[in-house]
């Protein structure tokens, strides 16, 4: 993991392979950023006008290298774009410092340290530039042979180091602790999420989250399939019942001696969904590895609010299965009892995600928490509607639902509400059984919400999280999300444990 520190220093005294600046673009051309002073006195005054000359225009993400002046021990700077130089008295966002940090970490892998001297004004720019930096920085070469000598295979940035910041003052040690924690166990998800699914199935999993469990005082109940079957979980044991690899249903709790609110997160963990007997087209199987991507953001959140010691009592359940065809799987027209008593008729098995995160949302119901949050790469249709970096938030709630989304903004996830229309449930319905899983195709997202809805206890606050598009990013790395598992989902469940524990969250 790269390291990531404070520095006071002098740009030009510190040692390391590149100073990193910011650049803006102004009116007239780029525009050299608040915290790059030093660097551009170093140029005589001229850093604007030597980058403008290199085709830099301050645009966001766009990465300039050059010699560093005379005098500095670092031989490169290192100009990343921030985008629109803002109004006067307003200052740059966090997300604005945490892409550009991303887009320069990721232009210097191969690298042993940089120092970072973008724009700095109060604690949580240091967050945002630190974690930028720390996400940008992230690489999966776990499966590389000799993957430091590899092409394009080059090491993470070993070593951050953030100037402007102060590094005994409480808030900015703050921040610095928060981010670290933050990012760690974020690439962590990235790293389940890239994971081959012939090392990554319901067990070896649920191995893991026993593990971490260990590692940072939570308590891990693992239900096995014989647990499942004693139990009545019709739904998980019916997606995984034509794996070799047998489903889990994994409790994580994390519990403060002094909280009073408790919060429930739901991860759908399919660790390869082939379809099961309806069978998913060719083109579309190659990246199913990917869908236990809302399980994976569920294990990181409970393992940072540990981590951080946040004052509320977080639940994380993972609903783990490997969805196969075989002879001994679910067909379309099979009829499941669900743990919560209710029967489904399954018209097509590659909408098994719901079924799991049923079962496990009634679980989690049972213990009466103050709000239930699930999180699924659940359907292409919320992709079809948002697009790949965008997740889709509905919920029972409305009020609820506009706090999720303002808290995913907050921490530079994009998200948009979702309706959940009622008419579109009598489209499940079935003279066969209680409901159906599959309804109208228009409007399927909300459709598979509607779903889940009915298998949340009575009075719950409960939402769900559709993250199909933004957690597997297959098209070129960008700001500081890589190719691969991003870990969608997982800052915005971390910054609704804060809210909870801070006693902002309605």
């Amino acid at each position: 993991m790269t390291a990531l520190t404070l520095s006071t220093a002098a740009a030009a005294g510190l040692r390391a392979d590149a100073i990193v600046v910011g650049v803006a673009k102004g009116a007239q051309g780029p525009v050299v950023a608040p915290g790059a002073e030093a660097v551009d006195q170093a140029y005589d005054g001229k850093l604007a006008a030597i980058l403008e000359t290199l085709g830099a225009t301050g645009a966001e993400g766009e990465v300039t290298k050059l010699p560093a002046p005379s005098g500095f021990k670092a031989p490169v700077v290192v100009a990343v774009g921030l985008g629109a130089e803002p109004e006067k008295d307003e200052a740059f966002t966090a997300e604005s410092l945490r892409r550009a940090a991303g887009s320069a970490a990721r232009a210097l892998a191969g690298s042993k340290k940089a120092v970072f001297a973008l724009p700095v004004t109060e604690a949580a720019d240091t967050g945002a530039i630190g974690e930028g930096a720390l996400l940008g920085a992230y690489a999966f070469d776990a499966y590389k042979e000799n993957a430091k000598n590899a092409k394009n295979g080059k090491p993470p940035l070993a070593e951050v180091a953030v100037l402007g910041g102060k590094p005994r003052d409480k808030a900015y040690k703050a921040a610095v602790e928060r981010v670290v924690a933050v990012a760690e166990e974020l690439n962590r998800a990235r790293d389940l999420v890239n994971t081959p699914p012939n090392d990554l199935n319901p067990a070896s999993f649920a191995a893991l989250a026993q593990t971490a469990g260990k590692e940072h005082g939570l308590n891990v109940q693992v239900l096995d399939e014989k647990a499942l079957t004693k139990g009545g979980y019709g739904g998980i044991l019916g997606v995984g019942a034509g794996s070799a690899s047998a489903p889990r249903l994994v409790k994580l709790s994390y519990k403060h001696p002094e909280a009073d609110k408790h919060l429930a997160f739901v991860g759908k963990g399919i660790t390869y969904d082939s379809g099961g007997i309806s069978l998913k087209p060719a083109g579309h199987n190659e990246t199913m590895k990917c869908d236990m991507a809302g399980a994976a953001a569920v294990f990181a959140a409970v393992v940072t609010a540990a981590r951080l010691g946040l004052e509320v009592n977080v639940t994380g359940w993972l609903a783990l299965a490997e969805n196969m065809p075989s002879g001994s799987a679910t067909r379309p027209g099979d009829v499941l009892r669900m743990y919560s008593g209710k029967t489904v008729e399954v018209l097509n098995t590659d909408a098994e995600g719901r079924l799991v995160l049923a079962d496990a949302l009634w679980a989690a119901s049972e213990e009466n928490p103050d709000a239930i949050i699930d999180v699924a790469t659940l359907t292409g249709a919320m992709m079809v509607a948002l697009g790949n970096h965008t997740f889709g938030v509905m919920a029972n709630d409305d009020a609820f639902r506009t706090a999720i989304h303002e808290a995913a903004e907050e921490v530079g996830e994009d998200s948009w509400p979702m309706p959940l229309p009622e008419h579109l449930r009598k489209s499940m319905d079935t003279p066969t059984a209680d409901i159906a899983n599959m309804g109208e195709r228009m409007g399927g997202g909300l459709v598979a919400g509607l779903f889940l809805k009915e298998f949340i206890g009575e009075g719950i606050t409960w939402a769900h999280l559709d993250i199909a598009g933004p957690a597997f990013n297959e098209q070129a790395p960008f700001g500081y999300t890589p190719k691969g598992g991003t870990g969608s989902a997982v800052r915005t469940l971390v910054r609704l444990a804060e809210l909870t524990a801070a006693g902002d969250l309605g």
